[in-house]
C-alpha cells in the first residue's frame, strides 16, 4: 500500500527593478511520502515501482530535474531510479539480515531529490524476509551426563536453535529421533523463545547403555521448509539432580558508546543446591550474534562481562544474547542478556553539497538559488540537531529547505570587475555537550565576456625533483583559472621558448597542454646545476585570444651518488708519498692529514675518516672528522722503522659510500739514516 501527500509552498520575490514591468520568481517546493516493499535477495534490475507514476510527473523530465536517490548512508544506497522510465529499481543486493538484523520490520528510508524546482520525496522501503536461513543451533554436537538414578519424568534443557529469519520463517517447531528413552517438551518463554528439553520417559540402566545417540532437528514455517540438527550425546552416570539457577531471569544493562576496551558491563551469577562438582558452575554464551562475540568477552567463572571491542550506537544501539549456566555433569539453565549502547556525541556534522551553479552570471537576479546542500549527523536527539550558517562578508546566504536541505542563494547585485571568485565557508554545529562542528568551502566564480587572460593559482611554481630521476617523471602541476565563460575560459598550457644551461628548455622539461602536469624530459644531475627556471604560458580560447605567464623554479635536490674524493695522499700509482715521522715524537704529535672532498651536498658531503688496517694498531689514531693523522703514544726503539697505515674516508650519506687509501709512514730523524727506503 502507498500514502502519498503533498506539502507546496510558494515565495514570492521582490520586484529588482522599478520600470514599467515588475519581475518575479518563485522558489517552489514539495514533498511526498512513498511506501514501497521488496523481497530481500531481489536481482540488481527488478522494479519496485513507477516513482513517476506515482508522483503524476513526466518521466521525461526526469534526467533535466537532475532527479536522483539520495541516502544518509552510502553502504544503504539499494535502489536507484531509471531516468528513462521513472521506474525505482534495486541496485545491489539487499540481505535483511544483516540490514536489519532480528528486527521484526525492517525499513529503509531514502529521498528522491528533483531540481528546478526544488522537491524532496521521502521514500519508505519494506524489506520483506524470505526463508533464506536454515535454524542453527549453537552446537553441533550437545552433550548430556545423566546418572542412572533419574527419574522418569526427568527434564534436560537443551539450546534452542536460532534462525536469523523473522516472522514465520524462523523457528517453529523441534522433531526428537524416535527412542526408547526420551521424548521432546517444548515450552513458550514470556520474551517469546522456546525452551526445549529432553523428557525422560524410561529410565536408564548404565549396564546395558552407557552411550545414547539422538537427532535433533530443527524445523522452519518457511516455504519451502529449511531445518537444522543438533547431535546429542547422552553418557549415563550416577546423580546430579540439580540444575544451576540464575539470579535474575533477564539482565539488562546500559553503557555508553565510548566506553573503554576492559570495561566490565555487568556480572551474572547463577547458583547450584549440589555439592562438589555437581555444584561448580560455569558460564558461557549460548546465543550470541557474531558481531557481538567481537565486543563482549565472558568470564567463565566469576560470569564478569567486559568489553574487548569497539561500540558505536549508529551501527548497533542493542545487543541481545543468552547465557548459559552449567554444573560440572551438564545440568544447565540459561539467561536473557540485553545491553543497551547509549548515544555519545562523536559524529560531527557533515556537510554534503548535492547541487552547484558554477561559474555564475554576474548578471543574475539577487535571490537566484546557485546551490543545494544536505547537512546531516549521525548521533540521535539533541546531539543530532544541526544549526548551519554562511560567513557574513559574502553577498550569499542559507535558506532553510526540506528537512536538512539548503538553498545558497545570492543577496545583492554581482559584479564580475569587482569580484570574480567567491570562497564560501558553510558551517554546521550540533548541539550536543560539547557541541561538534565542521565546515565547508565553496568556490564560486563570476563568468563574463573574454576580458580577462587566464590567472594562475599561484604567483609562481616550485618544483622539487631528486637527481638522476627517470625521464618522464613528473614534476609539478601548474593551474590557470579563466573567470570567462565556454571557450573563453578553455586554458591550453605551454612552455615559452627559452635555453637552460645552453640547451633548449624543451629538452629538459615537457608541458601537458590539458591539465598542467610539467614531465621531465631527461635525467638531472645536481652536480651540473642545482636549480633553473622556466616560464609556463596559460592561453585561453577566445578571440582574440589572451594569455599569461608563470615561472617555474625546478629545484635539484641532491643524493648520495658520489664517493669521497681523497685529495692527499695521491692515489696516483705512480707517485709513492712518504712522511717522516720524527723518532722523538710525543703522544699526540701531528705527523700527517688525510684530505678528502665529495662532490655531493650536505649530509652527503659530511666525511668520517677511520683507520682499518694499520702496521702497529695501538700507535697512531685518526682525527673522526679532521683527518689528522697523531701518535697515540710516545715512539720507542722497539717499533717498527715503516708503518703502513689504510685510511677509509666514508660520507654520511644513505647509503654511505667509502673510499680507502694507504699512507706509508717513516719513523727517521734524517732519511739518510733509511736504507730500504726503495722497497
Amino acid at each position: 500500500m502507498m500514502n502519498i501527500f503533498w506539502l507546496k509552498m510558494d515565495l514570492k520575490g521582490i520586484s529588482l527593478f522599478g520600470f514599467v514591468c515588475g519581475l518575479a520568481f518563485f522558489l517552489q517546493i514539495a514533498t511526498a511520502d512513498l511506501s514501497y516493499s521488496v523481497p530481500e535477495e531481489s536481482r540488481p534490475g527488478f522494479i519496485v515501482g513507477n516513482i513517476a507514476k506515482d508522483l503524476g510527473l513526466d518521466a521525461s523530465n526526469l534526467f533535466t530535474r537532475k532527479a536522483r536517490i539520495d541516502t544518509e548512508e552510502v553502504s544503504q544506497h539499494y535502489c536507484e531510479i531509471d531516468l528513462k522510465t521513472g521506474n525505482l529499481v534495486v541496485r545491489a543486493r539487499v540481505d535483511r539480515e544483516e540490514l536489519c538484523g532480528d528486527k521484526i520490520s525492517c525499513m529503509v528510508k531514502f529521498e528522491l531529490v528533483l531540481e528546478s524546482p526544488l522537491e524532496l520525496h521521502r521514500i519508505s522501503l519494506l524489506i520483506q524476509d524470505v526463508n533464506d536461513n536454515s535454524p542453527i543451533f549453537p552446537k553441533e554436537t550437545v552433550n548430556l551426563e545423566i546418572r542412572e538414578s533419574a527419574d522418569k519424568g526427568a527434564k534436560y534443557r537443551v539450546s534452542e536453535a536460532h534462525d536469523v529469519d523473522v516472522g514465520q520463517n524462523t523457528v517453529k517447531d523441534y522433531i526428537l529421533q524416535s527412542n526408547e528413552h526420551f521424548v521432546l517438551s517444548i515450552r513458550d518463554n514470556n520474551d517469546g523463545s522456546k525452551s526445549v528439553e529432553l523428557l525422560l520417559d524410561k529410565e536408564l540402566d548404565r549396564e546395558k547403555e552407557h552411550d545414547l545417540h539422538l537427532m535433533l532437528i530443527a524445523v522452519d514455517g518457511g516455504n519451502p521448509q529449511r531445518s537444522g540438527t543438533a547431535n546429542i550425546h547422552v553418557t549415563v552416570l550416577d546423580a546430579n539432580d540439580n540444575a544451576p539457577v540464575f539470579d535474575q531471569a533477564t539482565y539488562k544493562a546500559s553503557i555508553p558508546e565510548n566506553a573503554a576496551v576492559d570495561t566490565v558491563v555487568i556480572t551474572v551469577s547463577a547458583s547450584d543446591a549440589d555439592e562438589g562438582i555437581n555444584g561448580e558452575v560455569t558460564y558461557e554464551f549460548s546465543r550470541i550474534s557474531e558481531r557481538a562475540k567481537k565486543i563482549f568477552s565472558l568470564d567463565t567463572k566469576t560470569g564478569e562481562i567486559k568489553v574487548i571491542g569497539s561500540l558505536d550506537y549508529e551501527s548497533n544501539s542493542k545487543y541481545e544474547m543468552r547465557i548459559d549456566a552449567k554444573d560440572g555433569y551438564g545440568l544447565s539453565s540459561d539467561s536473557k542478556l540485553v545491553i543497551d549502547i547509549t548515544d555519545v556525541n562523536d559524529n560531527a556534522p557533515v556537510i554534503y553539497m548535492k547541487s552547484l551553479m558554477n561559474p555564475i552570471l554576474e548578471n543574475i537576479f539577487p535571490g537566484t538559488e546557485v546551490g543545494i546542500i544536505n547537512v546531516q549527523d549521525r548521533d540521535s536527539d539533541t546531539n543530532g540537531q544541526i544549526h548551519c550558517s554562511v560567513q557574513q562578508n559574502v553577498p550569499f546566504k542559507l535558506v532553510p529547505s526540506i528537512k536538512n536541505y539548503y538553498s545558497l542563494v545570492t543577496t545583492g547585485q554581482l559584479d564580475r570587475e569587482l569580484v570574480s571568485d567567491y570562497n564560501i565557508t558553510i558551517s554546521a554545529t550540533d548541539e550536543g555537550s560539547p557541541p561538534l562542528s565542521s565546515s565547508k568551502t565553496v568556490h564560486l566564480s563570476v563568468a563574463d565576456i573574454n576580458d580577462n587572460p587566464p590567472v594562475f593559482e599561484e604567483q609562481s611554481y616550485s618544483a622539487y625533483v631528486t637527481e638522476n630521476n627517470k625521464p618522464g617523471s613528473t614534476l609539478c602541476s601548474v593551474t590557470a583559472r579563466d573567470p570567462d565563460w565556454r571557450q573563453n575560459g578553455t586554458v591550453i598550457y605551454s612552455l615559452l621558448p627559452g635555453e637552460v644551461n645552453g640547451a633548449s628548455v624543451s629538452s629538459y622539461l615537457s608541458v601537458n597542454g590539458d591539465t598542467g602536469v610539467i614531465h621531465a624530459v631527461r635525467s638531472f644531475d645536481y652536480e651540473q646545476f642545482k636549480n633553473f627556471k622556466v616560464n609556463v604560458m596559460a592561453r585561453d580560447n577566445g578571440s582574440p585570444p589572451l594569455s599569461s605567464n608563470v615561472t617555474v623554479s625546478v629545484f635539484i635536490s641532491d643524493v648520495n651518488d658520489n664517493s669521497p674524493q681523497i685529495l692527499y695522499p695521491s692515489s696516483d700509482r705512480n707517485s709513492f708519498m712518504t712522511e717522516l715521522v720524527p723518532k722523538a715524537a710525543h703522544g699526540g704529535s701531528l705527523v700527517s692529514k688525510v684530505i678528502a672532498v665529495d662532490a655531493d651536498s650536505g649530509q652527503n658531503a659530511w666525511l668520517s675518516y677511520q683507520i682499518v688496517s694499520s702496521t702497529d694498531p695501538g700507535l697512531f689514531t685518526i682525527g673522526v672528522h679532521s683527518g689528522e693523522i697523531r701518535t697515540q703514544r710516545d715512539i720507542s726503539e722497539s717499533d717498527s722503522m715503516k708503518q703502513n697505515l689504510v685510511v677509509a674516508v666514508k660520507d654520511n650519506g644513505q647509503p654511505p659510500l667509502s673510499t680507502t687509501c694507504s699512507m706509508y709512514l717513516i719513523i727517521s730523524d734524517n732519511l739518510a739514516e733509511v736504507t730500504e727506503l726503495k722497497e
